[in-house]
């Protein structure tokens, strides 16, 4: 299928060929009929993606911060290797459109194939020809309704959510400030409501066309025009002056906001929506006492995960008017023709011209302010969805349930005749800076396909590493005969289930960590060994491979006494809608990253954790997790997220029969024994392992040897995580081998150090 998209870093502008998505539970599959332009955010986006990286960074400080604090922490080269990775691949563009059903998934029944929808979002709604979409991001469109009109819906709830924020009544005066697009839907929204309304903008075709549709008077917001507006406004409302001023403009100056102050009346409101410089005049502010608030995009549920993703509703008696209410209101009042959106269609381009569209609306060569693009539709005699979607029309993915029988035979056989082939399922950020760049140019590998939710994701993964065949589909890669082994960098919840799919297929499968989120995932993994005699799995537990800690460890030395041994993870908070951070489907911070620590100090120590106790400081993201080990060792992990950012990430510190050692974020390391002082630094990035992790993984591969780390420490360390759960809900320690439904067994690796 084509898609709009643009290199943040170079600020090209495509219309590429991508794999189109995957249906999944919770959404519907749609086939776009149109979609919006956003004349305001999109053309923002273009223009800064042409700036210098200098000019970026200062457009967006928020991610200079990012920087920097990566810099500190992990050394300037990874951190500039890390924004480049972010800034040079393909990003999505845009999030208002309409369309067809084609596919429904489970959980979403409420639609039917061929019904007509309006689709918000900017992580689903882009400029392509198919999107999956989430039920609580989707309505149906009425039959009375054109569907590029329908397409409006999103800006309209983003108007909406502003009219509503600023509460105006009946017989209010209002004033609108920037007369863009959603300026143009916040006048019709208020003349509908019965206000009265004024309007100021810099082009004189959009006053008129906000007269058109209702306002009193529109002017410029020069001298004559203010005049004339404050004039109308005292007509209206009798000297007193806007009840309701709507600042919709955009841009660095803060004439908007000193606007607004001339225009209100006493003690009136007044509502951002736009994105204008607010240095608020003080005196002018207090005098009148007037109310500021802002409107966040289309309504409530905005940036909640569980709302828009995973579809949790508010209750109507606590939020009236959530983002789907407000889109499903929108085009209920398009319908009964309370609100006429023909005026606001300046032109609709066939997406295929998508890039000369772009730069003519920088321009300003093409006047008006509504701008569709028109999707080409699929060729009725060919069926109802040929070509692009064919691949894709699969079943939703669902955790898989292993075959049940006794213990299988697995043969495994070295991989020496040609390179070994590799499939990833998830080319997130992780991957592509950590695990890939190691694999990828390797003459004993082939990177054979790649499926990732996202269909620029997999694109970019083709474009920077070479891939042959990518997809959305994680069930082709597995099934794909050809491949040897398979990378797992997906999100948590999905890694037990795709590891068992793998491991079924018969492949060797490397899983980021977390291997499950429960003992009843953990249970199905090891159900599933059990039935197709597969093991060859490896979890990416890396810090046990980082060269500094080997050679710490290899100074320490070896000895039968019980060591005690501190982990420190400065974690960090996670920022604003971190998919992290919704425990209830990804698990909590500990039980996703924990195995990291107790990973390491299982392999330092040379042994299992037999015991867990865990305690929380207020929220259960800072916490202290002690294990207790067969031999007497004592290990203590301290995970924090109420660090400060540059403080050391990780510190991990060993005490043994009058021997110390302390590792300081893997960029020094000391050892003291007898007299002597031995400490190595590293002058680059910090090295975690990631690279002989992988090499190992994939020598594993090839030369059909065990894997890397034994599959009884991969399943203690998952487990001791679950106990550490379990204690801090209910305060006593947890014995680990309770965490599962056999017997814990430990299986020595073929090089514990």
């Amino acid at each position: 299928m084509k898609q709009v998209a643009q290199n943040y870093r170079s600020g090209e502008l495509a219309v590429l060929e991508v794999p189109a998505p995957t249906g999944a539970p919770g959404g519907v599959l749609v086939r776009s009929l149109y979609s919006l332009i956003s004349t305001g955010t999109e053309l923002m986006k273009v223009g800064e993606s042409k700036m210098s990286l200098i000019s970026k960074a200062r457009a967006r400080p928020d991610q200079l911060k990012k920087v920097l604090d990566t810099a500190y922490q992990q050394g300037p080269l990874t951190a500039y290797k890390k924004a480049m990775n972010r800034l040079d691949s393909y990003t999505p563009l845009g999030y208002s459109l309409a369309g067809v059903v084609v596919e429904v998934g489970a959980g979403a029944e409420e639609f039917s194939v061929g019904q007509v929808v309006a689709c918000a979002g900017n992580e689903f709604a882009f400029h392509a020809e198919y999107n999956w979409v989430p039920t609580n991001l989707c309505v149906a469109v009425p039959d009375a309704v054109d569907p590029r009109l329908a397409a409006f819906a999103t800006v309209g709830a983003i108007a909406m959510q502003g009219v509503r924020q600023g509460d105006a009544q009946i017989g209010d005066t209002a004033c609108v400030i920037g007369l863009g697009l959603v300026g143009q839907l916040v006048v019709r929204l208020l003349v509908a409501s019965g206000v009265q309304v004024v309007g100021l903008d810099v082009v004189a075709d959009r006053c008129a066309l906000a007269e058109k549709a209702g306002a009193v008077l529109c002017g410029a917001p020069d001298e004559d025009g203010l005049a004339a507006v404050e004039n109308a406004l005292a007509t209206m409302s009798g000297g007193l002056g806007a009840d309701r001023v709507f600042l919709v403009a955009g841009g660095s100056s803060n004439e908007p906001a000193e606007v607004a102050a001339r225009l209100a009346r006493d003690r009136a409101t007044v509502v951002d929506i736009g994105k204008c410089k607010l240095d608020l005049p003080w005196t002018a502010y207090y005098e009148k006492e007037l109310e500021l608030r802002f409107s966040r995009s289309y309504g409530p549920g905005r940036y909640d995960p569980q709302y828009e993703v995973q579809g949790v509703d508010y209750p109507a008696g606590y939020v009236r008017w959530t983002e789907r209410r407000n889109l499903a209101c929108f085009v209920d009042l398009v319908a009964r023709g309370e609100i006429d959106l023909e005026p606001l269609v300046a032109a609709t381009f066939p997406l295929t011209e998508a890039v000369e569209v772009y730069e003519r609306l920088r321009a300003g060569t093409v006047p008006g302010v509504g701008f569709l693009f028109e999707y080409p539709q699929p060729d009725a005699s060919s069926g109802p969805e040929a070509g692009a979607l064919a691949a894709v029309r699969v079943a939703p993915r669902e955790g898989s349930t292993p075959s049940s029988g006794q213990t299988g035979t697995f043969r495994v056989e070295a991989v020496t005749a040609r390179p070994v082939r590799v499939g990833f399922i998830g080319a997130g950020n992780y991957a592509r800076s950590m695990l890939l760049p190691h694999v990828a140019g390797r003459s004993d590998v082939e990177l054979a396909r790649v499926a990732t939710l996202s269909s620029l994701s997999a694109i970019n993964a083709k474009r920077k590493f070479g891939f042959t065949t990518v997809g959305t589909d994680a069930d082709a890669v597995i099934a794909d005969e050809s491949i040897d082994a398979v990378f797992i960098v997906t999100r948590h919840s999905s890694h037990a289930a795709l590891a068992c799919k793998a491991l079924q297929a018969g492949k060797a499968v490397f899983v980021e960590k977390p291997l499950a989120l429960t003992p009843a995932q953990l249970d199905e993994v090891l159900a599933t060994v059990d039935a197709t005699g597969n093991d060859r799995l490896m979890v990416g537990f890396n810090r046990r491979f980082s060269p500094m800690l080997k050679e710490m460890g290899s100074r320490f030395g070896r000895s039968t006494e019980p060591t005690v041994a501190r982990y420190l993870v400065n974690a960090g908070a996670l920022s604003s809608g971190s998919w992290y951070s919704n425990e209830d489907v990804e698990g909590s911070r500990f039980v996703g990253e924990g195995g990291h620590f107790v990973d390491t100090l299982s392999w330092w120590i040379g042994a299992d954790p037999v015991e867990v106790a865990a305690q929380c400081a207020g929220g259960r993201d800072d916490v202290q997790v002690t294990l207790r080990y067969g031999d007497g060792s004592l290990g203590t992990i301290t995970y924090l997220a109420n660090g400060h950012a540059r403080f050391p990430k990780e510190t991990f510190e060993v005490f043994r029969a009058g021997r110390s050692a302390r590792l300081d974020n893997f960029r020094r390391a000391t050892v003291w024994v007898g007299r002597r002082r031995m400490t190595s630094r590293s002058w680059s990035s910090p090295d975690k392992g990631q690279r002989r992790e992988v090499e190992a993984f994939l020598e594993a591969v090839r030369c059909a040897v065990p894997m890397p780390i034994a599959l009884g420490s991969l399943v203690a360390t998952t487990r001791a995580t679950f106990a550490a759960a379990a204690s801090l809900t209910t305060g006593v320690p947890q014995r680990v081998s309770e965490f599962g439904a056999r017997p814990q067994e430990r299986v020595a690796a073929p090089d514990e150090r």
